[in-house]
């Protein structure tokens, strides 16, 4: 026998290893376009546009018989639909643990959500009912998947990877956004030139990401493999599972902090990223095609970003590495406001900056609460991560909104948000990680 052909079964572990990650890269492929395209560019203008013709004289909408005001109709489905999620997610990830079966819910999420984002299609008129129950349904099946593709990330890489591959995974979603994005404006800013109007134009660009979504969510679906678990009790209904989950947590003290430092740095990042093209537009004056032009720049810069700090943290360990980039966000926000009006080379420097640091400040995040959570438990803990990172983001612009009220000035908002990094930056280096990894029951890596 020839033993040179003879592959060792380390070897061909780590093949399997290597393609199941690959196939997990692909779902940030896949999803990202939905939260880049949809939720950050068109959905938001298009969907008030349509709640404001079907409004009432008063410019009230009403339904279920509720008055609402046509430009909060948006704000308020994105809030019911975090509601949504937070009564899903607890209950979703509680049944992946327990069964061992992530693979059939996330393709029931995934496929929810990416349905859901194509029939918006059939979003014009005065259809506001239907763009906002197309809304709620994707944006919790999308929260829902996210948190079992999340749970993937501590099974099919060993500690020593998780950073690396994180970080990977957050570069291919940003890189799908930036070239979808490209091609949706493309076809939005010639629109005349294809022989389609406006909004049928926005209503293409929303349902070809439900496409995207749906076909290159086969690739993961493909390569990603099931474990079995030890049977567990029965998932309890909703916020029980969630309280559940964090009385559980409490036996882990240690991986609490760690939520904590992350859910208050996160609200941070997440009001940046929703209210930037707000101080944009409001303070610096500038028009929607140099915005539109900031987006594709943190889109495509925190590829860059995500893979460079990944290498960083493999040099000086994960929790440096995201400290440093608080560090940064805190020099980012202070430099916005200084930014002088009607310059847009100026807004530009300082979308570079968020883009280099976003990708992996949240890619680190994610890799090292991986390793705080005790084996087994994975999709349950990644709930409570998920929850985190999406139903409590309120704090943030609750502050940006509140300074804004008290002083007239979008530039005092934005500054006010440096206390999110700081704070971060305080809990999180107060955090113990060898410890923590130690106490979740996991092995503890040479650098962390």
């Amino acid at each position: 026998m020839d033993t040179d052909t003879v592959r060792s079964p380390a070897a061909d572990d780590s093949a399997g290893r290597r393609r199941e990650q690959r196939g997990w890269y692909f779902y940030d492929w896949a999803c990202s376009v939905y939260s880049t395209s949809v939720l950050t560019v068109f959905l938001g203008p298009y969907l008030t546009s349509v709640a404001e013709a079907a409004a009432d004289a008063d410019g009230f909408v009403h339904p279920l018989g509720v008055p609402v005001r046509a430009g909060s109709f948006f704000a308020y489905a994105v809030s019911l639909s975090v509601v949504v999620a937070v009564l899903v997610m607890p209950l979703v990830g509680a049944a992946a643990d327990r069964t061992g079966r992530k693979k059939p819910l996330l393709a029931a999420a995934a496929y929810t959500g990416a349905a859901a984002t194509a029939g918006m299609f059939f979003l014009d008129g005065d259809r506001y009912l239907l763009g906002g129950l197309l809304l709620v349904v994707a944006n919790a099946a999308q929260s829902v998947a996210m948190m079992l593709y999340n749970s993937y990330l501590p099974q099919i890489a060993p500690p020593e990877e998780r950073d690396a591959v994180s970080s990977r995974g957050w570069a291919f979603g940003y890189a799908a956004g930036a070239l979808v994005l490209v091609a949706n404006l493309v076809l939005y800013t010639g629109h005349e030139s294809f022989g389609v109007s406006e909004g049928m134009a926005v209503r293409i660009c929303l349902a070809s990401a439900g496409l995207w979504w749906g076909a290159f969510a086969l690739i993961p679906l493909r390569r990603l493999r099931d474990r079995r678990t030890p049977a567990r009790e029965a998932a309890l209904p909703g916020f029980r599972q969630l309280a559940a989950t964090v009385r559980d947590m409490r036996k882990h003290p240690l991986t609490l902090a760690f939520l904590l430092a992350y859910l208050v740095y996160n609200d941070g990042i997440q009001t940046v990223i929703s209210q930037a093209s707000v101080y944009g537009s409001k303070e610096l004056g500038l028009g929607q095609s140099t915005l539109i032009v900031a987006v594709l720049l943190v889109q495509v810069l925190a590829v860059a970003g995500a893979l460079l700090l990944g290498r960083l943290a493999r040099r000086y360990g994960a929790k440096r590495t995201i400290l440093g980039s608080l560090v940064a966000w805190t020099l980012t926000l202070a430099a916005g406001y200084f930014l002088p009006a009607g310059a847009p080379g100026w807004f530009f420097v300082l979308a570079a900056g968020i883009g280099l640091v976003l990708g992996g400040s949240q890619a680190l995040s994610r890799s090292l609460f991986s390793q705080l959570v005790p084996p087994g438990k994975e999709a349950e803990y990644f709930s409570a991560y998920e929850i985190s990172d999406r139903g409590l983001s309120w704090l943030g612009p609750l502050l940006f909104g509140l300074t804004y009220q008290l002083t007239g000035s979008y530039r005092d908002a934005i500054v006010s948000l440096v206390g999110f990094f700081v704070l971060g930056f305080v809990l999180l280096a107060r955090v113990p990680v060898r410890r923590a990894i130690a106490d979740a029951g996991n092995p503890v890596p040479q650098r962390i």
